[in-house]
């Protein structure tokens, strides 16, 4: 059992995490049911991490899906100077065979997690990162 002296940490990054990813998502356009998906939360919690992002008590699988976001926008700013390609390129039409035309916000939007991974690979390789 973790006190919560060594819980304060962790709680504090994954406030500001979600501080930010809550920007990200807000810059590309996604609809509340989109984060909610995206995230793996309800409703009830987006409304209240939104307000109090302190309170925010996060799975391991919400914490790496924040992670997988913040990559996609790291590796998003690696490929584009301009900040409209780089907010607006996750709600592009996508030829590629992953994507089959989908935007990458539709296909991360299903809430399944290895869309989430599957879109960061996809979009790390465009920058030369491996997959």
């Amino acid at each position: 059992m973790h006190s919560a002296a060594n819980q304060q940490p962790r709680d504090s990054q994954a406030a500001t995490g979600l501080k930010v990813v809550f920007n990200i998502l807000d810059k590309w356009g996604c609809s509340i049911t989109q984060i909610q998906h995206i995230l793996g939360i309800s409703r009830a919690a987006l409304y209240r991490y939104r307000q109090n992002p302190q309170s925010a008590s996060l799975s391991r699988d919400q914490l790496e899906r924040l992670s997988y976001v913040l990559n996609i926008h790291a590796s998003l700013r690696t490929l584009f100077d301009n900040p409209k390609n780089v907010y607006g390129f996750m709600s592009l039409p996508n030829d590629n065979p992953y994507f089959n035309g989908r935007t990458p916000l539709a296909v991360i939007g299903s809430g399944q997690f290895a869309d989430l991974y599957e879109t960061f690979k996809r979009i790390d390789a465009l920058r030369g990162g491996l997959w």
